[in-house]
Protein backbone atom coordinates (compact mmCIF):
# COMPACT_ATOMS: atom_id res chain seq x y z
CA UNK A 1 0.00 0.00 0.00
CA UNK A 2 1.44 3.44 -0.82
CA UNK A 3 0.83 6.29 0.93
CA UNK A 4 -0.02 9.72 0.03
CA UNK A 5 3.02 11.82 -0.68
CA UNK A 6 2.29 14.50 2.03
CA UNK A 7 1.68 11.30 4.73
CA UNK A 8 5.35 11.65 5.38
CA UNK A 9 5.17 15.25 6.03
CA UNK A 10 2.36 15.18 7.88
CA UNK A 11 3.87 12.43 10.50
CA UNK A 12 7.04 14.65 10.52
CA UNK A 13 4.91 17.45 11.69
CA UNK A 14 3.08 15.29 14.31
CA UNK A 15 6.49 13.79 15.92
CA UNK A 16 7.82 17.35 16.26
CA UNK A 17 4.69 18.75 17.69
CA UNK A 18 4.96 15.79 20.45
CA UNK A 19 7.95 16.73 20.87
CA UNK A 20 7.19 20.21 21.83
CA UNK A 21 4.58 19.19 23.83
CA UNK A 22 7.05 16.28 25.87
CA UNK A 23 9.09 19.71 27.19
CA UNK A 24 6.69 21.95 28.09
CA UNK A 25 7.45 21.89 31.76
CA UNK A 26 5.36 21.29 34.64
CA UNK A 27 5.06 24.34 36.14
CA UNK A 28 4.92 26.95 33.43
CA UNK A 29 2.09 29.38 34.30
CA UNK A 30 -1.12 28.18 32.43
CA UNK A 31 -2.22 31.90 31.77
CA UNK A 32 1.73 33.11 30.36
CA UNK A 33 1.24 34.95 27.36
CA UNK A 34 2.08 33.17 24.15
CA UNK A 35 2.84 34.64 20.32
CA UNK A 36 -1.25 34.17 19.73
CA UNK A 37 -2.39 37.52 21.35
CA UNK A 38 -5.87 35.63 21.75
CA UNK A 39 -4.63 32.62 23.58
CA UNK A 40 -2.90 32.50 27.42
CA UNK A 41 -1.18 28.79 27.49
CA UNK A 42 -3.63 27.36 28.62
CA UNK A 43 -6.14 28.12 25.74
CA UNK A 44 -3.27 27.90 23.42
CA UNK A 45 -2.38 24.24 24.43
CA UNK A 46 -5.80 23.13 24.52
CA UNK A 47 -6.59 24.39 20.95
CA UNK A 48 -3.49 22.57 19.45
CA UNK A 49 -4.26 19.48 21.41
CA UNK A 50 -8.07 19.76 20.44
CA UNK A 51 -7.75 20.01 16.71
CA UNK A 52 -3.68 18.66 15.61
CA UNK A 53 -4.48 15.45 17.57
CA UNK A 54 -8.76 14.95 17.59
CA UNK A 55 -9.51 16.57 15.15
CA UNK A 56 -6.89 15.43 13.12
CA UNK A 57 -7.99 11.68 13.17
CA UNK A 58 -12.01 12.92 13.28
CA UNK A 59 -10.93 14.56 9.81
CA UNK A 60 -9.63 11.20 8.17
CA UNK A 61 -12.76 9.43 9.79
CA UNK A 62 -15.28 12.06 8.49
CA UNK A 63 -16.51 12.45 11.68
CA UNK A 64 -17.60 15.18 13.71
CA UNK A 65 -15.44 16.08 17.19
CA UNK A 66 -17.68 15.39 19.81
CA UNK A 67 -18.83 18.42 22.43
CA UNK A 68 -17.20 16.68 24.95
CA UNK A 69 -13.22 16.94 23.56
CA UNK A 70 -14.50 20.38 22.83
CA UNK A 71 -14.97 21.37 25.79
CA UNK A 72 -12.46 19.62 27.72
CA UNK A 73 -9.47 21.04 29.59
CA UNK A 74 -6.34 18.88 28.22
CA UNK A 75 -4.04 20.96 30.59
CA UNK A 76 -5.89 19.65 33.67
CA UNK A 77 -4.41 16.50 32.97
CA UNK A 78 -0.85 15.80 34.07
CA UNK A 79 -0.37 13.02 31.63
CA UNK A 80 -1.53 15.37 28.63
CA UNK A 81 1.57 15.34 27.42
CA UNK A 82 1.82 11.95 26.67
CA UNK A 83 -2.10 11.55 25.97
CA UNK A 84 -1.23 14.10 22.52
CA UNK A 85 1.52 11.75 21.56
CA UNK A 86 -0.76 8.88 21.69
CA UNK A 87 -3.54 10.50 19.96
CA UNK A 88 -1.43 12.12 17.20
CA UNK A 89 -0.18 8.75 16.25
CA UNK A 90 -3.52 7.30 15.96
CA UNK A 91 -4.15 10.24 13.94
CA UNK A 92 -1.38 10.04 11.83
CA UNK A 93 -1.97 5.86 11.49
CA UNK A 94 -5.75 7.16 10.28
CA UNK A 95 -3.77 8.95 7.48
CA UNK A 96 -2.31 6.45 6.32
CA UNK A 97 -4.70 4.79 4.47
CA UNK A 98 -4.09 6.29 0.81
CA UNK A 99 -8.31 6.22 0.09
CA UNK A 100 -8.44 8.62 3.15
CA UNK A 101 -6.66 11.66 1.03
CA UNK A 102 -9.12 11.12 -1.67
CA UNK A 103 -12.51 13.23 -2.22
CA UNK A 104 -13.79 15.51 0.31
CA UNK A 105 -13.82 16.43 3.55
CA UNK A 106 -16.96 18.42 5.22
CA UNK A 107 -15.96 21.57 7.08
CA UNK A 108 -19.15 22.97 8.31
CA UNK A 109 -21.02 22.27 5.40
CA UNK A 110 -18.06 23.54 2.93
CA UNK A 111 -16.62 20.48 1.00
CA UNK A 112 -12.81 21.35 1.41
CA UNK A 113 -10.30 18.56 -0.61
CA UNK A 114 -8.67 15.92 1.88
CA UNK A 115 -5.75 16.90 1.14
CA UNK A 116 -6.03 20.73 1.57
CA UNK A 117 -7.47 19.79 4.99
CA UNK A 118 -4.14 17.88 5.45
CA UNK A 119 -2.12 20.41 4.51
CA UNK A 120 -3.85 22.96 6.68
CA UNK A 121 -2.93 20.74 9.76
CA UNK A 122 0.24 20.28 9.06
CA UNK A 123 0.39 24.17 9.59
CA UNK A 124 -1.83 23.97 13.02
CA UNK A 125 0.88 21.22 14.30
CA UNK A 126 3.96 23.07 13.35
CA UNK A 127 3.22 26.94 13.11
CA UNK A 128 0.98 26.55 16.81
CA UNK A 129 3.53 24.25 17.57
CA UNK A 130 5.90 27.01 17.56
CA UNK A 131 4.22 29.00 19.36
CA UNK A 132 3.46 26.46 22.01
CA UNK A 133 7.63 26.01 22.26
CA UNK A 134 8.56 29.58 22.12
CA UNK A 135 6.02 30.57 24.80
CA UNK A 136 7.39 27.80 27.00
CA UNK A 137 11.07 27.97 26.36
CA UNK A 138 11.45 24.97 24.25
CA UNK A 139 11.92 24.54 20.46
CA UNK A 140 11.18 22.94 17.60
CA UNK A 141 13.04 20.91 15.52
CA UNK A 142 11.98 21.59 11.60
CA UNK A 143 14.90 20.81 8.81
CA UNK A 144 14.93 22.60 5.70
CA UNK A 145 12.77 20.01 4.10
CA UNK A 146 9.70 20.59 5.85
CA UNK A 147 10.46 24.33 6.66
CA UNK A 148 9.65 24.83 2.83
CA UNK A 149 6.36 22.73 2.81
CA UNK A 150 5.38 24.53 5.73
CA UNK A 151 6.76 28.01 3.78
CA UNK A 152 4.25 26.99 0.86
CA UNK A 153 1.40 25.95 2.36
CA UNK A 154 1.41 29.00 4.57
CA UNK A 155 1.76 31.02 0.71
CA UNK A 156 -1.49 29.09 -0.76
CA UNK A 157 -3.71 29.84 2.35
CA UNK A 158 -2.15 33.24 4.29
CA UNK A 159 -4.50 35.56 2.23
CA UNK A 160 -8.12 33.09 3.00
CA UNK A 161 -6.66 32.93 6.58
CA UNK A 162 -6.57 36.84 6.84
CA UNK A 163 -9.78 37.23 5.89
CA UNK A 164 -11.04 35.07 8.64
CA UNK A 165 -8.25 36.77 11.18
CA UNK A 166 -6.49 32.99 11.61
CA UNK A 167 -3.29 34.98 10.27
CA UNK A 168 -2.23 38.20 11.09
CA UNK A 169 -0.87 40.72 8.74
CA UNK A 170 2.93 39.66 7.44
CA UNK A 171 5.90 41.01 9.59
CA UNK A 172 9.10 42.27 7.51
CA UNK A 173 11.69 40.21 7.68
CA UNK A 174 16.04 40.39 6.32
CA UNK A 175 16.69 39.10 2.67
CA UNK A 176 18.40 36.37 3.74
CA UNK A 177 16.16 34.95 6.25
CA UNK A 178 15.11 31.06 6.86
CA UNK A 179 12.31 29.27 4.95
CA UNK A 180 11.13 28.61 8.40
CA UNK A 181 11.49 32.23 9.87
CA UNK A 182 9.99 33.36 6.50
CA UNK A 183 6.74 30.71 6.74
CA UNK A 184 6.62 32.32 10.47
CA UNK A 185 6.14 35.76 9.21
CA UNK A 186 4.29 35.32 6.35
CA UNK A 187 1.46 33.55 8.98
CA UNK A 188 2.23 36.45 10.66
CA UNK A 189 4.31 35.68 13.46
CA UNK A 190 7.00 37.33 14.83
CA UNK A 191 10.22 35.16 14.62
CA UNK A 192 11.88 36.67 16.89
CA UNK A 193 8.74 36.68 19.91
CA UNK A 194 10.05 36.47 23.37
CA UNK A 195 7.42 36.02 26.33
Amino acid sequence: MNVHPMHPFLARAASAAAGVAAAVPADHPPTAPTPCADFDTRALVNHWVLYTSHGLEHRALRTELPPELSARDFTADAEWRSAYAAQLERAVAAWSDPAVWEGDVDLGGSPVPAVGIARMLILELLLHGWDVARATGGEIPIDEELAAVVLEIVAENAELYRQYEGFAGAVALPDDASAWDRALAASGRDPYWKA
